[in-house]
């Protein structure tokens, strides 16, 4: 059974901390749930058979073939398009929750970058005759109940839930990318294009600085989270060619992304 906290609503500027660490829950379909668990706590030996690209590589060949398991490319760009517009709803609501004017400014800028990936993969869309609104549509209530599930009790929490989730899906579409040809060649480069998230770590990495407990909650917080987007990972492929995969064939994706994530862990300062 996997554990994690879920959505509580927040009380405060997040500058105290709770006497205790926080309950966690399991309210995750055990269908996908546990063999995420099974995987992430195996460690095994990484395959590398993927190499994820970083963001100013602009390259597009990847050793593992998505072409089996990739879903078709309206899917692919709908769901795209609205995680982006989710990071930019939940920085919004974040700078509504911060009383720094510095801290406001940073988080805008951040927002701002989200919102313009967004509207280009969007403008994208529309380029090939398609409604936007249409094609984001099936994949708002999933989106949505990842975020909530991935908000903090404080807005530090949340602050670093942007940061690891959506490096991460970032990381997973533009991998995923290379199944399109063109099309997602154009989504390679947007996605590439600057996040403005070195604004959130410069912010969590002041928080941590010097504080013990706040470096040893958020990190238990980090390793709560990252389960949730291997869940949408797993949900944006087609389930049936999925479904009969080996987990051999599988393993290696998921291997790299947290590869990554635990990269972007250890250059904040914090162990993932």
């Amino acid at each position: 059974m996997c554990h994690r906290r879920g959505p509580r609503s927040d009380g405060g500027d997040g500058s105290s901390l709770p006497e205790g660490a926080p309950e966690p829950r399991s309210d995750l379909s055990s269908e996908y749930c546990e063999p995420v668990v099974n995987w992430f706590w195996k460690r095994r030996a990484p395959r590398r058979t993927m190499t994820l690209r970083s963001r100013g590589d602009q390259g597009t060949s990847t050793k593992v073939d998505f072409s089996e398991v990739a879903p078709e490319l309206d899917r692919f760009l709908g769901q795209a398009a609205y995680l982006q517009l989710g990071y930019f709803e939940t920085l919004t609501r974040l700078i509504r929750a911060t009383p720094e004017l510095s801290e406001k400014e940073s988080l805008s800028r951040a927002a701002g970058a989200a919102l313009t990936k967004h509207r280009a993969i969007v403008d994208l869309i529309a380029e090939r005759g398609d409604d936007p609104t249409q094609l984001m549509l099936p994949f708002r209530e999933n989106l949505d109940a990842f975020r909530r599930k991935t908000i903090g009790a404080r807005p530090r929490e949340t602050l670093l839930s942007v940061y690891i989730t959506a490096g991460m899906l970032d990381d997973f579409y533009l991998a995923l990318a290379s199944s399109y040809g063109e099309v997602g060649a154009r989504v390679v480069d947007i996605l590439s294009e600057d996040d403005a998230r070195h604004e959130i770590v410069a912010i969590i990495q002041e928080t941590i600085d010097g504080d013990g407990e706040w470096r040893s909650l958020l990190s238990m917080w980090a390793r709560r989270l990252v389960g949730d987007p291997i869940l949408v990972c797993r949900s944006a492929l087609r389930q049936p060619e999925l479904a009969a995969m080996t987990e051999e064939r599988v393993e290696p994706v998921y291997t790299e992304l947290m590869g990554a994530h635990a990269r972007r862990m250890d250059a904040m300062g914090l162990a993932s």
